[in-house]
């Protein structure tokens, strides 16, 4: 018996099919696949005998075994395959049995693999002639893929080596270290899918996480000195199970310590001198970074300091699953001597980052790498931090680049807002990756205190994250609309507008509270970075100290969202114009831990604010750090 063989396309890059044989004694025309999205039907006419597709109503996927006399079929592939395979069963002629799995091509023939293209059969390379058939074939004594033919392991799959994952390299030579299973954050390595397992394993992009890089910035010399003022962490449990926390710095253990569930755990940690203490220059320090671990997804955030009376601030820290190498960065200039800086941490060893200064960014204290001019190509290990001080100028606006994940920090010592309003606090929050912004935010001012049904004045910067960004505002607000380059910034001055700021590209919101003696109610400065619609989420675990006079939540919605804070539903609500959304704000209880819980049945912001006199911080509850399309 003469056979036709159809060799079936492997699910791999670039594997094609390959045909020998001779001839047949029947015509036969196999149905192309129809791609999902796309209109491709094979039209026969009357007397045209084409195999049927493949049924897929019973679940069987066996071919029915009848034939088409008219009318147009398309040949849809099952739910669940791979929409290029046409699986079709076989068909059988007096003198041929054809084997009909196999790709094909938009005429509905199966393509001849080009010539010395390389396929596989098992272990077996094929090299193609370019006309149905092999050159040459092998024996691979251990692996086969396709396009490169025997190797030594198949790119991209993967093995433990001990608590380490080493992956199968592009050209198959050899397997690369790729992850280290982390036995303080309760993972090992599974020898049956070559992964990390454990709880720390795939959470996800959010701020949840078992891997924190808690970095001391600049802050006033007189409120940066323990035991009066302390530097601390917040690590917020938000699973069922206790979770062992572990903080080291380089290569020494600083604090170890556990957590309940659904509880709070303050650690308070030294201060690191040489990144807090006075105006400069900028410099790079070793290690300068504390490692937090934990053996259970957590939320962190630190405070510079925790209790002080007069300058402070605190921020939302990103886990290290969520760090990407671009940063645009939100800080504010000099003021009256006193810099804004932005601090890199690395989180691998041989990290370069590369430092573009924004227009108003271009006076720096040099130092670390780092020219006066703010430029610099700067190399970092695991735990190093680079601090930029900026003199005479703003390093707001920023691009900070790296070839491996970073997180960044940006702020200001202690500042005014605006220069003219006393008194200066400290300033400080973890920037967003450029690759999670968004072109659409909702800008709401906090409350006054001690009169809360009053808002407090905020200045608010959009920052540019590419060249020629158009802004559109609802209300509409009296500043420029058009920021040509990359980095460029508009400022709010003094302000309670509640608004949606639009953009063409990706921008950066922050936020700043007026000082005490601008005449909005107690507290000075501090600094919030706004999130975008498409990164709210339903459920939030945050933190507010007991020890302030007051905490607050702010909360927008869409119109109609239900929301509630520790179990009491939201009530009262205004709307944003004709945006159509909301804003509320919830005074929190000093009378528990500190841990408060929102739930939404549709996502919602949340943005955590506490003050005391000429004291304040205010930070963003939580986020998604999904990667958003330009």
């Amino acid at each position: 018996m003469l056979r036709l063989r159809r060799y079936a396309l492997l699910t791999l890059p670039l594997a094609t099919a390959c045909i020998d044989g001779g001839e047949t004694t029947a015509a036969v025309t196999d149905s192309p696949t129809t791609v999902p999205g796309t209109s491709n039907p094979d039209v026969t006419g009357p007397g045209t005998t084409t195999d049927s597709p493949t049924s897929t109503s019973n679940g069987t996927g066996t071919d029915s075994g009848t034939e088409s006399t008219a009318g147009p079929t398309t040949d849809a592939p099952p739910t669940g395959t791979d929409p290029t395979l046409a699986t079709t069963g076989t068909v059988t002629t007096e003198n041929v049995s054809v084997s009909t799995t196999a790709a094909t091509d938009t005429t509905g023939e199966p393509p001849i693999c080009p010539e010395d293209q390389i396929v596989c059969d098992g272990n077996t390379a094929q090299v193609c002639d370019g006309m149905g058939g092999f050159k040459s074939e092998e024996a691979c004594p251990t692996a086969c893929a396709p396009d490169l033919g025997c190797v030594e392991c198949v790119p991209g799959e993967s093995e433990c080596q001990g608590d380490n994952v080493a992956t199968c390299n592009d050209t198959g030579t050899g397997f690369e270290i790729t992850d280290t299973c982390d036995a303080l954050q309760g993972l090992a390595c599974d020898a049956d899918v070559g992964a990390c397992l454990g709880a720390c394993a795939g959470l996800g992009l959010s701020y949840i996480g078992c891997d924190y890089y808690p970095t001391v910035t600049k802050q006033y010399d007189l409120y940066n000195t323990a035991p009066t003022d302390v530097f601390a962490v917040a690590v917020a449990n938000t699973s069922a199970q206790m979770v062992n926390i572990t903080v080291t710095r380089g290569a020494n253990m600083v604090a170890a310590s556990s957590v309940a569930p659904n509880a709070v755990q303050i650690l308070e940690l030294p201060w690191v001198n040489e990144l807090t203490k006075g105006d400069g220059p900028s410099a790079l320090v070793v290690d300068g970074a504390y490692r937090l671990r934990t053996t259970g997804p957590v939320t962190v955030y630190q405070y510079n300091p925790l209790k002080a009376t007069t300058t402070n601030d605190a921020s939302l820290l990103l886990p290290v699953n969520t760090w990407t190498g671009n940063y645009v960065v939100a800080a504010r200039g000099q003021w009256t001597g006193i810099p804004g800086f932005y601090a890199v941490t690395a989180r691998q060893d041989n990290t370069t980052v590369t430092l573009t200064p924004s227009a108003t960014g271009k006076i720096i204290a040099a130092g670390g790498g780092v020219a006066a001019d703010g430029t610099g190509v700067v190399v970092l290990n695991e735990s190093d931090v680079l601090q930029v001080v900026a003199t005479a100028s703003d390093p707001t606006g920023t691009i900070v680049t790296a070839d491996k994940p970073v997180q960044v920090i940006g702020g200001h010592k202690c500042t005014n807002v605006p220069d003219n309003v006393a008194a200066c606090d400290h300033l400080e929050e973890s920037m967003f990756p450029i690759e999670t912004l968004a072109k659409e935010y909702v800008v709401v001012p906090p409350v006054q205190v001690p009169n809360d049904q009053l808002d407090k004045a905020q200045m608010v910067r959009i920052i540019a994250s590419e060249a020629n960004t158009t802004l559109t505002f609802n209300p509409d607000q009296p500043v420029a609309k058009t920021l040509t380059n990359a980095g460029d910034f508009i400022e709010i001055a003094s302000t309670t507008a509640k608004f949606v700021v639009s953009a063409d590209k990706k921008i950066l919101v922050a936020q700043y509270m007026v000082g005490q003696n601008g005449g909005f109610g107690t507290s000075d400065p501090s600094m919030l970075l706004a999130v975008n619609p498409l990164q709210w989420r339903k459920d939030y675990l945050v933190h507010a100290p007991t020890n302030w006079v007051a905490n607050y939540v702010d909360l927008i919605a869409k119109t109609g969202t239900s929301v509630t804070v520790d179990n009491v539903a939201v009530a009262s609500w205004a709307p944003i114009g004709n945006t159509g959304y909301v804003v509320g704000h919830v005074k929190l209880s000093n009378a528990g831990d500190g841990n408060h819980r929102i739930t939404a049945d549709q996502g919602v912001s949340v943005a955590i604010g506490g003050v005391m006199d000429a004291g304040s911080y205010w930070y963003p509850g939580g986020l998604d750090l999904d990667l958003i399309p330009q």
